[in-house]
């Protein structure tokens, strides 16, 4: 891969694990997603004025992408409520691309190269390493992870096929992220009001929306990174957030994660390089 295109894709994948943690410390997490999608929304309307309309082509992927995005952000509440950020985290990345993988065998009926079974296998034992690490995490965080796991999985395919037929990558990435984020901004006031949307302390809406452009822009970074390089190696790079979060979690959140979390972890991450790279 070149290294124009590694470097921006190893930095959208810290960036990922970094608005994930902040996600996760956040008291009211439904208030801080909702923040996030607000700032990404603005971003994404401020683009609009300097980018085309996205090619006609793209629309249904757009609109797709960002109903995907909408479950992906409650599941991924429901994960974070249930489960330590250095298991849930992985399981939710790591699953993404063996669901690819097997549904493709699966569904589709392209068979698997030997790199991409072996992929699928070393996935499987380190997902179920971080499952199995406590009875309380198997019954509570790990349906929610996987379920997580899978929406990253659907919209990672509509926005990889999306973001080549938009003919502007950015484009694609500003409509889907202000259709989702107003989505999300009228469940929130629906549920809540507006008072406690934006009754809240300055150093929290701060934080929140530094948290919402690393979002926006660690997955602009991939969605680039998927119009021009094979999707397969982007991917796969973008799946070592999973060793970051690990870092993130010890350094930051003061989680003490074991060596056999650890360990599967990597061993999550190496599987991921496998099925992208086979």
């Amino acid at each position: 891969m070149n290294p124009l295109v590694l470097l921006p894709v190893l930095a959208a994948a810290v960036m990922h694990a970094s608005w994930n943690a902040l996600l996760k410390t956040g008291a009211d997490r439904f208030w801080w997603m909702t923040m996030f999608c607000v700032v990404d929304g603005l971003a994404g309307l401020a683009l609009l004025l300097f980018l085309p309309l996205p090619a006609p082509a793209s629309w249904p992927y757009i609109l797709g992408s960002a109903a995907l995005h909408v479950v992906y952000q409650f599941l991924l509440l429901r994960t974070y409520a249930k489960g330590d950020f250095s298991q849930t985290y992985p399981v939710a990345r790591g699953s993404a691309p063996l669901l690819v993988a097997l549904g493709r065998f699966l569904i589709v009926g392209e068979q698997l190269s030997a790199a991409e079974w072996l992929g699928v296998v070393v996935v499987s034992v380190g997902l179920a390493g971080l499952a199995l690490e406590g009875g309380r995490f198997h019954r509570e965080a790990a349906p929610a992870a996987f379920l997580t796991g899978v929406s990253i999985a659907a919209y990672s395919v509509v926005d990889g096929v999306g973001g080549r037929l938009s003919q502007s990558a950015l484009a694609y990435l500003a409509w889907m992220s202000l259709i989702w984020s107003i989505v999300m901004l009228l469940i929130y006031v629906g549920l809540r009001g507006w008072r406690r949307l934006v009754v809240r302390p300055r150093r929290e809406v701060v934080t929140a929306g530094a948290g919402g452009l690393i979002a926006i822009g660690g997955y602009g970074i991939i969605i680039w990174a998927m119009t021009v390089s094979p999707m397969g190696p982007v991917s796969a790079l973008r799946e070592t957030s999973v060793v970051f979060a690990t870092v993130i979690a010890r350094l930051f959140l003061k989680e003490r994660p074991s060596p056999f979390r650890i360990t599967a972890c990597l061993i999550v991450a190496a599987g991921a390089v496998c099925l992208a790279l086979g």
